[in-house]
């Protein structure tokens, strides 16, 4: 992505190549960080609250130091008015600092990847990685920090191997999320996707979908479910902020049919978001 403005809790806007971290912050050395991704439309972020509360919980998850929670809106503020009347994504970072602080809040804002719509417009090709079921406190279920690594070699070896993403099944073939996305397929007019209590992230776009999907004619059933399931729906997609509502047109080499329900979908999630 391109970094398009900055700012941070100590120096409030910086220009975008700006040195801003300390070499010894607990991020930089151990990943001792949070972070929220969201997308800005028309110049306004989507869903801000719901992102500060999950930065706000995974922070308080790995132990961070206090930060206000007023400080992001305000760093948000700054860098906002370089997005002008577009589209753009805006990322918050929550760092533990050195070992003995401060802790430091960024704020970046960056162009939306050109890729995007070219993907779904083909549609996605994924392939079934082995995943791990975070169902202990210490495996950070839900959490977003920036101990980040396991995702990256994901998707990394999903390009590898010519797809464009990942997603992961536990040892049991039970389906968790995506690398950076959450999961759905579709049975008729019934939606599935695997439920929180599997110790996947509670995404915010994930949310949005589960209200607009009554609206477009389709029920939604949460729960634990096996690949085979995804593998013989009539569509399949992901979910997520800056991606928004994927179609998924190859798993594991086997073609899916791209669906009404992502595109519908798809439209709701934009004419919500634009609707202030």
């Amino acid at each position: 992505m391109t970094l398009l403005a900055l700012a941070t809790s100590e120096r409030g806007l910086r220009e975008p190549d700006d040195a801003v971290l300390r070499a010894d912050d607990e991020a930089l050395l151990r990943g001792q960080a949070a972070f929220e991704t969201l997308r800005v439309y028309s110049g306004r972020p989507f869903r801000l609250d719901a992102h500060l509360d999950r930065l706000f919980a995974s922070a308080a998850s790995i132990r961070l130091p206090a930060l206000e929670r007023e400080l992001f809106p305000g760093l948000a503020e700054l860098v906002l008015p370089y997005a002008g009347d577009g589209d753009a994504v805006l990322r918050f970072l929550w760092t533990a600092g050195p070992e003995r602080g401060p802790a430091t809040g960024l704020a970046l804002l960056s162009a939306i990847p050109a890729w995007i719509e070219d993907v779904r417009s083909r549609g996605s090709r994924i392939v079934s990685l082995l995943g791990v079921r975070a169902g202990v406190p210490w495996l950070l279920p839900g959490v977003k920090s920036t101990s980040y690594a396991v995702n990256m070699a994901a998707e990394a070896e999903a390009k590898r191997r010519g797809a464009d993403d990942a997603i992961f099944v536990d040892a049991e073939g039970i389906v968790l999320e995506g690398t950076v996305t959450n999961v759905w397929w579709r049975e008729g007019t019934t939606l599935c996707t695997p439920a929180l209590e599997l110790g996947i992230l509670a995404g915010v776009t994930r949310a949005a979908v589960l209200e607009l999907a009554e609206g477009c004619g389709y029920e939604v059933a949460e729960g634990v479910y096996p690949l085979a399931d995804v593998q013989r729906a009539e569509e399949a997609f992901t979910s997520s902020s800056v991606r928004e509502l994927m179609p998924i047109a190859d798993l594991d080499g086997d073609a899916l049919a791209l669906g009404p329900a992502a595109r519908e979908l798809q439209a709701a999630l934009r004419a919500l978001a634009r609707s202030g």
